[in-house]
């Protein structure tokens, strides 16, 4: 049986997994589904068609399943699926998708979502994401496995983040960025490679210095990207993360590719 604290205030709509705990003063809609063990603290707002997968636990004054800050929103039926595990700090923002983003807004399973972070509407966020505090997605932003975005970071609108890249704190992403790839700056720049996120995961050091090789030749002055994107295939036609990487690069986007920034600027 789910516990609910008296002052909550819980549609009957609501479907409520077992061991569910919904605290004081929360508010849950008729259309939201909470998965088995999710654990709602104080003052937790849960809108729209909202499902969240099991074992969640979300913090006081987050606001969930609202409806997407966008002027283009005219109230379709649109959703947000969250996965299990999550963990959602205090005040945090996810928004519903909308029809010009496919209708939903999706965020994996195990994602840890710091004090203030802001998921806006059509994000599709993987699995293993950290977002630190106060970091912000724009629209239809796509974040894969095990990046981290850190506090106070700003990711612009339809970029990709690619998986296990980091952006640092207080650091702004315009363009995509690739997997494994390192962000610094207030208009960052790719400044290098997640060397010690990828170690922390247990790539091994074969694979880091292949990596590291396709870096060079990726974005070596000479020659275009697709050239360089040719000439790293053949270096590297069998490893699997210089290909993840390429695979990346040669994928259909509506950003730029988010390069190093050249002569200190």
């Amino acid at each position: 049986m789910p516990d609910i604290h008296p002052t909550a205030i819980v549609d009957p709509g609501t479907e409520l997994g077992s061991k569910v705990e919904i605290g004081p003063y929360c508010v849950v809609g008729p259309h939201v589904t909470l998965g088995d063990g999710c654990r709602l603290h104080a003052h937790v707002v849960i809108a729209g068609r909202t499902t969240i997968g099991s074992e969640c636990e979300i913090f006081p004054f987050a606001s969930i399943g609202q409806v997407p800050q966008d002027k283009k929103y005219e109230g379709e039926e649109s959703r947000l699926v969250i996965g299990n595990n999550c963990i959602i700090r205090e005040s945090v923002t996810i928004n519903l998708g909308t029809k010009g983003g496919g209708l939903v807004t999706e965020v994996g399973s195990h994602v840890l979502i710091m004090a203030y972070g802001h998921i806006a509407h059509d994000c599709r966020i993987g699995d293993h994401v950290i977002l630190a505090n106060a970091a912000t997605l724009g629209g239809h932003c796509v974040v894969e496995d095990h990046a981290i975005l850190g506090g106070l970071s700003a990711v612009h609108q339809f970029v990709r983040v690619g998986a296990h890249a980091f952006i640092g704190g207080m650091s702004g992403a315009e363009s995509d960025v690739i997997p494994f790839g390192m962000v610094i700056g207030v208009r960052g720049g790719l400044t290098g490679l997640n060397i010690v996120g990828m170690k922390r995961h247990g790539f091994a050091r074969e694979q880091i210095q292949n990596l590291r090789k396709a870096y060079k030749i990726l974005f070596a002055p000479e020659g275009t990207l697709v050239e360089r994107a040719d000439e790293t295939e053949r270096a590297f036609p069998d490893d699997p993360c210089v290909t993840r990487v390429l695979n990346f690069v040669r994928s259909d986007t509506s950003r730029s590719l988010l390069v190093p920034k050249q002569n200190g600027e």
